[in-house]
């Protein structure tokens, strides 16, 4: 399983919060039958269906469960739970149980990133979190990024295969949280958040259009499909729905981070994003909203540096320098021999590099330096030293000039100055783990007031609670996704231009930044 760390973590305070009106995708209900007799010979099937048209309409009984019913009403004295799952078109009668079971319902809610997978166990009577687990998405092994899953996929047999993985990792994952508490045939619904490669590859999709022009998905919202049609391990009937995408570079888990963050309710301009392999970027209110998403990289992974790696035991996620001894202070995730640097420690480093002038503003070493040791060899777990070299510097630059320049072009596309942003959401391992201080410095976060910029941890997996148990949450998801206008920039011809200016410490204009250079005026 996933370090402790690594996992995505949804905010606390959106965990505890319950929605006012829950109305989950699936939900029991308790009947008390009138047995036949010659004053009352109505079918028992057809009593329960009348029964259930009270509050659901339609309702179909589907014919596996006709023959069970009669037997089990009469065994449990007239009394049963019936689980309702919505369809799109109405609700299907998808279990049948004896005496009042009603205060065990259980959903999941997952977010299946391009590198991690998490699940988290729903109570459907009140919204809340039981357990959660998380773990590598199995398709790393075909390819880290999603182009190279896109030509896996176009192999013989890829698709399938590609599918199979991602099934193969949700139904442990299944199995992990559910542990000895419920069996995983008691789930009796599911939300995932998932960008459109990762949802198109669940479905057993073919990816092949999402990278062709003119890049169309071969669908946006598959609606509610059931489990056991896509081959996961819980009630087969149970309802499964994707998060919304926008099209081939926006998918789910970018909407499901606007709908969290709330922005598109604001009067004032926010600016979401979410790094990971790719980089996704929305900005607007409650009147409009545009996007635009690109490749990003590995940086924040540990994907692009020399001793780079994942958020797990053993790698640096703090550093500090002593700028008179250039002694360096770090940690280490829990506490153990160096063995690497994530994407925080890179973070950190960078900016502590800057502020102690050991880089320039164009994030070049000074004093013909081409590294610098983090960690020395008689301290790591490996043996040799930890540092970071004028390459993984470069490599990092590349992916925040990628992310800075296609902010700045979609600020200037819709006319709209930094001075106009009122708050920054940061999603994800982007958002949950960065150092605040550290990644404004390097000009990786803007300079807002600190208390403008917010961490929302894993946007996409609280986005799929909420969805879960909400149907109103499930309508404004498929508000905000008809709503948003998607801007392609990189083939912008002054993207290259300003791509240029983003790979300066922290940008080129360093009036953008002003604590960063009151910083600088002190040194």
């Amino acid at each position: 399983m996933v370090n402790q760390y690594e996992k995505p973590v949804i905010l606390a305070d959106q965990m505890q919060t319950t929605l006012t009106s829950l109305e989950p995708l699936s939900r029991k209900v308790f009947l008390t039958l009138v047995p036949p007799s010659s004053l009352d010979n109505r079918a028992v099937v057809d009593q329960v269906r009348q029964l259930l048209e009270r509050d659901f309409r339609p309702v179909r009984v589907p014919l596996a469960l006709m023959s069970k019913i009669p037997t089990l009403c009469r065994d449990a004295d007239w009394q049963i739970t019936a689980t309702m799952a919505e369809t799109g078109l109405g609700w299907d009668l998808i279990e049948v149980e004896p005496g009042n079971t009603t205060q065990q319902q259980f959903g999941l809610a997952v977010d299946i990133g391009t590198t991690t997978v998490v699940v988290y166990l729903i109570n459907l009577g009140n919204g809340e979190v039981l357990g959660h687990a998380a773990n590598y998405n199995g398709q790393i092994s075909l390819g880290e990024d999603i182009l190279s899953r896109i030509r896996q996929a176009a192999e013989p047999g890829g698709l399938k295969h590609l599918q199979t993985l991602i099934l193969d990792t949700l139904n442990e994952l299944i199995e992990t949280v559910c542990l000895t508490s419920l069996k995983p045939c008691q789930i009796t619904a599911a939300a995932i958040g998932a960008n459109t490669t990762m949802v198109h590859l669940l479905l057993g999709l073919d990816p092949a259009s999402l990278c062709r022009a003119p890049y169309t998905p071969i669908v946006n919202n598959p609606g509610l499909i059931p489990a056991g049609e896509l081959g996961m391990k819980i009630h087969p009937l149970a309802p499964v729905y994707c998060l919304p995408s926008i099209g081939s570079y926006l998918g789910g888990d970018v909407i499901g981070g606007v709908l969290v963050s709330g922005m598109h309710t604001k009067p004032d301009v926010s600016l979401f994003v979410d790094i990971g392999t790719n980089g996704e970027i929305v900005m607007g209110n409650e009147e409009w909203l545009v996007a635009c998403a690109g490749a990003a990289g590995p940086a924040l992974e540990g994907g692009v540096t020399s001793f780079g790696m994942r958020a797990e035991s053993g790698a640096v996620d703090h550093v500090e320098i002593d700028g008179k001894s250039g002694r360096v202070r770090y940690t280490t995730i829990g506490g153990m021999p160096a063995r690497g640097i994530c994407g925080s420690g890179l973070v950190d480093t960078l900016a502590e590099l800057f502020l102690n002038g050991i880089i320039d503003r164009t994030a070049r070493f000074t004093h013909g330096r081409d590294e610098y040791v983090i960690v020395p060899a008689l301290e790591s777990a490996i043996g040799k030293d930890i540092v970071v070299t004028q390459i993984d510097i470069n490599n990092f630059m590349a992916t925040k000039g990628a992310v800075n320049a296609a902010t700045d072009l979609l600020m200037e596309n819709v006319g709209c100055p930094w001075q106009e942003i009122s708050h920054f959401y940061a999603a994800g391992a982007f958002g949950q783990y960065l150092p605040v201080e550290s990644a404004i410095t390097i000009g990786l976060y803007p300079d807002l007031p600190r208390a403008s910029i917010v961490r929302l941890g894993n946007s996409s997996g609280e986005a799929a609670r909420q969805v879960l148990i909400s149907r109103s949450k499930r309508r404004e998801a498929e508000t905000i996704a008809s709503k948003v206008t998607y801007f392609e920039l990189n083939a912008n011809s002054s993207f290259m231009e300003k791509f240029v200016s983003s790979k300066f410490l922290p940008h080129t204009d360093l009036e953008r930044y002003p604590s960063v250079k009151k910083r600088l005026d002190r040194l």
